[in-house]
């Protein structure tokens, strides 16, 4: 089925999403969307697959237009969409999902679950699945349950697919095993629309690619273009996609973990017995799937969690017990993983919002009196020094562009006396220019002396900035390996195995728990 966008434009109030697109997808084509957060992606694939009603533009199948009133009718038409938060009931079996929402009965109106196994082993046998019908989805690790979600789309004679952002919850094998089940697709004739940002995977998997940037098509490239090629469409100007730093000079230990377990507010163990240390001048990426127990183990550095046992110590001196106020105070800075609820105040200023952990003292107060002149030169400098795209300093920050907010985030957080710089998914949603300006003062920041923890799930980051990585994997650290260590091993490890273990999987630390599940809330 071939599948053509006309014209499509989307507004929500005076910001337009979705400017004119106009692209078209052919039968047995893996036509790749590439643009960073921000671009219009995902507001296009919703539009298509009716969650959104287009302000202008047609929508054609096979030269029909179509009109959805929601995703009921896409998907009768022939559309499906495999998102990138799973759409699957963890307590239903495989069957009981795939049948969802097509449920059809048998003798006195019960479920025939038994014609939704068959399906489920037809689609599951010609595209080499393995997907047992009956095996619960929370018993599924997540590059399955994203089989499940394709075998869905499948099963309702899908002949257009759309994966938004799929490779984001993916381990590296898992995200092989994906394009493999892709290519498998578009030979067998599905057209297939492969949303992303991720340059290594558009070039690997793409027959052709569009390029969006700010709500428009800005142009079409070919699979054998280079990163740097689809990184200048994509940003609009040349970008430096290498880190450039010089090898690590560590120094005496500074960070020390000993035994840290977090219980989550429910009474789950999402972080089990974990010990590290990070040298001053050094970086230590914390690598794993999203849902492992990465942000409460962060949350648990900055004093955010309340159930945490174990030792942290900063310099010899304790942090395990202290207020978040008195983390800080150590000389602890912290860039969140949402910047926007956790990093900034939308309605502040950026000058306000670059004294926020320290409007109490000086030299931002005097005698219980704010200085509204240094604070004034203060976020005057910080704004120029850290390249920060605004028309005043009392512009509110909610305003400015993610790249520009997560600017003003690392501004406040690397101009204090640091002891310890802690940056979870320090340029998630961030263009590859803003991008490369992070990891520059991240680098800058360990070159002079501090330790630095980078939490993240893209290993192209983990790779670039890492001196060593540790991989969690349900609440516990499988390794600590070297930077540079091949993103094969790391996958293996983030799966739970040590690339030499004989023994398969490590131990599951929540068997005698209950069920964390991180795993599968990160789908």
């Amino acid at each position: 089925m071939k599948l053509e966008l006309r014209g499509i434009t989307k507004r929500f109030g005076s910001l337009t999403a979705n400017d004119h697109i106009s692209l078209t997808v052919e039968p047995g084509e893996i036509h790749c969307i590439l643009g960073e957060n921000g671009a219009g992606k995902s507001t296009l694939m919703n539009v298509l697959y009716g969650l959104l009603p287009a302000d202008e533009g047609e929508i054609l199948l096979d030269d029909e237009v179509q009109h959805f009133e929601g995703p009921g009718e896409a998907m009768k038409a022939g559309i499906g969409m495999v998102h990138q938060h799973f759409m699957l009931i963890p307590v239903f079996t495989v069957a009981e999902n795939v049948m969802l929402g097509h449920e059809s009965t048998g003798f006195a109106g019960f479920l025939n679950l038994n014609e939704a196994r068959k399906r489920v082993r037809e689609i599951s046998a010609q595209f080499g699945f393995d997907v047992d019908p009956d095996a619960l989805i929370e018993d599924l690790p997540v590059g399955v349950q994203q089989r499940v979600e394709i075998i869905k789309a499948l099963s309702r004679d899908a002949k257009v697919l759309v994966f938004d952002e799929p490779t984001a919850v993916l381990t590296p094998q898992e995200t092989d095993e994906l394009m493999t089940i892709m290519r498998q697709l578009r030979d067998a004739g599905t057209a297939i629309v492969f949303i992303t940002h991720k340059l290594r995977e558009v070039r690997e998997v793409a027959d052709r690619i569009t390029v969006m940037r700010l709500g428009k098509v800005v142009g079409e490239a070919s699979p054998t273009a280079s990163n740097a090629e689809l990184a200048s469409l994509m940003v609009g100007r040349s970008v430096e996609l290498t880190v450039q730093k010089q090898a690590a000079r560590p120094g005496d230990p500074a960070l020390q973990v000993r035994g840290l377990t977090v219980i989550d507010h429910i009474g789950q163990l999402v972080v089990n017995d974990v010990s590290f240390e990070v040298r001053a001048g050094e970086i230590l990426a914390i690598a794993g799937v999203q849902g492992n127990g990465q942000t409460e183990l962060t949350e648990a550095l900055l004093g955010l969690q309340q159930h945490v046992e174990g030792e942290i110590e900063l310099d010899g001196n304790p942090l395990s017990g202290l207020s978040v106020r008195n983390v800080l105070d150590a000389g602890v800075g912290f860039i969140p993983e949402d910047r926007n609820e956790d990093g900034l105040v939308a309605e502040f200023s950026i000058a306000e919002n670059l004294m926020l952990d320290r409007s109490d003292s000086a030299p931002f107060v005097k005698g219980g009196t704010l200085q509204l002149g240094f604070r004034s030169t203060f976020a005057a400098e910080k704004v120029s020094e850290f390249d920060v795209r605004t028309q005043s300093i009392d512009t509110a920050v909610g305003t400015l562009s993610g790249g520009n907010q997560q600017k003003v985030v690392l501004a406040r957080e690397l101009s204090r006396d640091l002891r310890l710089l802690v940056a979870a998914q320090p340029t998630r949603g961030l263009d590859v220019g803003s991008i490369e300006f992070v990891h520059k003062r991240i680098v800058q920041a360990r070159d002079s002396g501090i330790p630095v923890i980078v939490v993240s799930t893209e290993l192209d980051e983990v790779d670039a900035l890492a001196d060593r990585i540790a991989v969690m994997y349900r609440g516990g650290i499988v390794g600590i390996v070297p930077g540079g260590t091949d993103r094969e091993t790391l996958g293996i490890m983030m799966a739970g195995e040590q690339p030499d273990d004989p023994n398969g999987p490590a131990p599951d630390p929540h068997d005698d728990e209950g069920r964390s599940g991180t795993r599968g809330e990160a789908a």
